[in-house]
């Protein structure tokens, strides 16, 4: 297969021949490196490599250009070549222009000339783009095929756990793609077989587990240890982030995550307000950079298993899972998050998630391309889910119980949907009931100010409804408030009534009332739910531990 092709524009020849040999020095063995001097001859040869089908994976251009500016040309650019990444060369002056171009043409990123030294500015950022590119430009024959039915539960379980652990797969529905029903009968499975997930080398697993097609995919399910400094339960950002500060600074770490890494950030289609990201970045690739920090620095991570129990062993904290494994460390930090609230509304629990989906990964949107999606929800996850979804959706309607999104969406949000042609939402509105006989076909809508139903077709519904921790399997000595939340630091000595902590010691500012367990992120009562605070909580959370391992 040709090599992907890198394309740097300047009209300085002297500048264009530099980046072009700084590109080929550190990149040439997997892309071709081309170079143009002026917009239109860069035009010319995208053209020329879009008929040829070869694959352009960056165009770096410079701003300041006669004739043609560089965001110009880029614009022409992501016309003809949708999914090639961005980069703009500029100087000081044009940063402005720069950013508002993120917005209007979705700029990827954007740099400071000069570059040099290259290994220090120009190389770092490249890296992350053409990074970011290869993961959406698989090899083809080494994905993970899912061959099922489109309306099945599983199926969807099974594509929502590939999705969210970064494992590419092509999907197959045997009522709608060719060759389906002939992979069906090659693997001689029977309809109660399906899915089928076909790996590039094994044995087809007939409707696994998530814990089967985690062991087939090489991904740890069992810990390695006998004891850790520290099991981190939980693999959200809360998580993630006290596991990449945990182990770069020595402390043996283990993460437990029973679905996959990244927690409801992860399924979010775009994080617009988190610091250093100017364009914003999806959940997935927040997701996929932090699971790579973490195994750069040596922690385990392991998927597919959920905490049922908690133990105290003298020094040792257990943390037990499902299947009754053990895991033993010296700490444990609690970092589950929260889960999407069921919605209350008759036929929706029997319809699964044939149809009905609480939250959305930001790949799930392409299923609905040309389709009427209903999304009930008015928080930032509920916006940014509409948003990726009116991507593909005829239309998508927004189902809010309230007045407005103002109060409880934040404004960027706000604006985007108001500019948005095809969302519409519909206040003081609520789902009454759903209907379907193999998935959802319909919905009834009722106005709550006035009692009036409406009957509207569609076979999607995405919910966002805010959230409930997953603390069920703390048992009782860890105190938590009426809703569940997990009490921490401070708030443990001031519950009337409560004097349950055993230490001579206060409490530290994350510590739950079992000395030595900490709780970080959304699972705890007061925390910010957002993810810049989750992350802070979870770096803060190993200051602490390094502070109580020093105790005991």
């Amino acid at each position: 297969m040709a090599k992907p092709t890198i394309l740097a524009v300047d009209d300085d020849p002297v500048v264009s021949k530099a980046i072009t040999r700084d590109l080929r020095d550190r990149f040439g063995a997997d892309f071709r490196v081309a170079g143009a001097t002026s917009g239109p001859g860069a035009l010319e040869l995208l053209t020329e490599f879009t008929l040829r089908g070869r694959a352009v994976a960056l165009v770096v251009s410079d701003q300041r250009m006669p004739g043609m500016t560089g965001i110009e040309l880029l614009e022409r650019v992501r016309t003809i070549s949708a999914d090639t990444k961005l980069l703009l060369l500029t100087a000081y002056a044009d940063t402005d222009v720069a950013i508002k171009a993120i917005n209007d043409i979705g700029l990827d990123y954007y740099m400071l000339k000069p570059w040099d030294p290259p290994q220090d500015k120009l190389y770092p950022v490249v890296e992350d783009l053409l990074g970011d590119w290869q993961e959406g430009h698989r090899d083809s024959a080494d994905q993970v095929r899912v061959v099922g039915h489109r309306w099945s539960d599983r199926s969807q379980e099974v594509k929502t756990f590939l999705t969210r652990n970064h494992v590419p797969y092509a999907w197959l529905d045997v009522e709608r793609d060719d060759g389906a029903a002939e992979l069906v009968e090659l693997a001689g499975a029977r309809p109660d077989d399906l899915p089928l997930v076909l790996l590039p080398d094994g044995e087809p697993l007939r409707s696994p587990t998530n814990r089967e097609v985690a062991a087939a995919l090489g991904l740890h399910t069992l810990a390695d240890a006998p004891l850790y400094d520290l099991c981190i339960v939980g693999g959200g950002p809360a998580g993630l982030a006290a596991a990449v500060y945990a182990s770069s600074e020595g402390l043996r770490t283990v993460v437990v995550e029973r679905d996959a890494p990244g927690g409801q950030a992860g399924q979010s289609a775009s994080i617009e307000n988190y610091l250093g990201f100017p364009k914003g970045l999806s959940g997935a690739d927040l997701t996929h950079r932090a699971v790579a920090q973490v195994a750069r620095f040596g922690a385990e991570m392991v998927v597919a298993r959920e905490a049922v129990g908690l133990r105290v062993k003298g020094p040792v904290r257990s943390v037990v899972i499902d299947g009754a494994d053990e895991l033993e460390a010296r700490s444990v930090l609690i970092a589950t998050g929260v889960s999407y609230r069921r919605l209350e509304a008759a036929g929706l629990d029997e319809l699964g998630a044939r149809g009905v989906h609480y939250g959305a990964s930001a790949s799930e949107a392409a299923q609905c391309e040309g389709e009427e999606v209903y999304l009930v929800g008015a928080a930032n996850s509920a916006g940014q889910a509409a948003l990726n979804l009116a991507r593909y959706a005829k239309r998508v309607v927004m189902l809010v119980r309230g007045a407005g999104l103002e109060l409880t969406m934040s404004q960027y949000l706000v604006a985007r949907i108001e500019a948005a042609t095809n969302i519409e939402v519909r206040v003081g509105c609520e789902v009454a009931a759903a209907r379907g006989e193999e998935h959802l076909e319909s919905l009834t809508l009722r106005d709550r100010a006035t009692g009036a139903t409406e009957e509207v077709d569609t076979s999607w519904l995405f919910i966002f409804i805010g959230a409930m921790p997953r603390t069920d399997w703390l048992g009782d000595d860890v105190l938590r408030d009426d809703h569940g939340f997990v009490l921490t630091g401070p708030e443990l000595l001031q519950r009337p009534g409560r004097s349950s902590w055993p230490e001579d010691r206060v409490p530290f500012a994350l510590e739950t009332s079992v000395p030595g367990v900490f709780a970080a992120g959304d699972v705890r009562l007061d925390s910010m739910k957002r993810v810049a605070s989750a992350v802070g909580e979870g770096g803060m959370a190993v200051h602490l531990v390094h502070r109580f391992l020093a105790t005991t």
